[in-house]
């Protein structure tokens, strides 16, 4: 790779944009495709395909030998509240190479003991939220059953586009989630990014299942098309 095109993906990848190198085999020629360009891009369907998948590949594409090097940002997990689900998500969700950090005030829940390894903040996520930079490639759960807590959350994610957001709850008391947020300034389109009941149905009923159904759902959301995501 030359240094001028090195320097470009250190620069995408500091501000936490994907970006995708394209090299023809054949004659070694190579171009940056920013996350920006993908979309007016002849390759876009296999840029988003790989991008999705978040693994370089060789493809064909008009007789030639491609190799699409894919440098995508590490998938960020948030979870607001440290309780028995957060117990259960957070070494899933790292297995599976996620950041994770586990926010709640409750030092009584928010304690070393029951999340080693973890980065764990036990602040109110207004104070909690805004240092960690949260962008679109970060899934955001929230399951504390608190408005006090969940809510402000919940807004925060609205503003900074996350990939997946979910909260815990019954649609009854989902509906009242929702008149709250609204209350709060939040649209119905912001409400709609919400999943809840969170997580895929599969009949999850310990906190272990249910952190195997939520994590399958962002999977889900992170590598399907969206036309096809659950």
């Amino acid at each position: 790779m030359k240094l001028e095109t090195l320097v470009k993906v250190n620069a995408e990848r500091a501000a936490r944009r994907p970006v995708i190198v394209v090299t023809d085999i054949s004659s070694g020629e190579q171009r940056l495709v920013k996350a920006a360009d993908f979309a007016a891009d002849p390759l876009h369907a296999e840029l988003d395909k790989q991008l999705r998948m978040g693994k370089s590949a060789m493809i064909e594409a008009e007789g030639r030998k491609l190799f699409l090097n894919v440098y995508a940002p590490t998938a960020r997990l948030v979870i607001i509240g440290a309780v028995h689900i957060s117990q259960a998500l957070a070494p899933l969700a790292r297995s599976l190479d996620y950041d994770v950090t586990v926010i709640d005030p409750r030092t009584a829940f928010a304690s070393p003991e029951r999340f080693p390894d973890v980065s764990l903040v036990a602040e109110w996520p207004e104070e909690a939220l805004p240092p960690l930079n949260i962008d679109r490639y970060t899934a955001f759960v929230a399951v504390t059953h608190d408005p006090k807590i969940d809510d402000p959350a919940l807004l925060h994610a609205f503003a900074r586009n996350c990939f997946y957001i979910g909260a815990l709850g019954s649609r009854k008391t989902h509906a009242k989630r929702g008149d709250r947020l609204k209350a709060q300034g939040a649209t119905d389109a912001d409400i709609a990014k919400i999943h809840a009941p969170i997580g895929l149905n599969i009949g999850a009923v310990s906190p272990s299942e249910i952190a195997v159904s939520i994590m399958a759902q962002i999977t889900a959301e992170l590598r399907l098309p969206k036309a096809s995501a659950a």
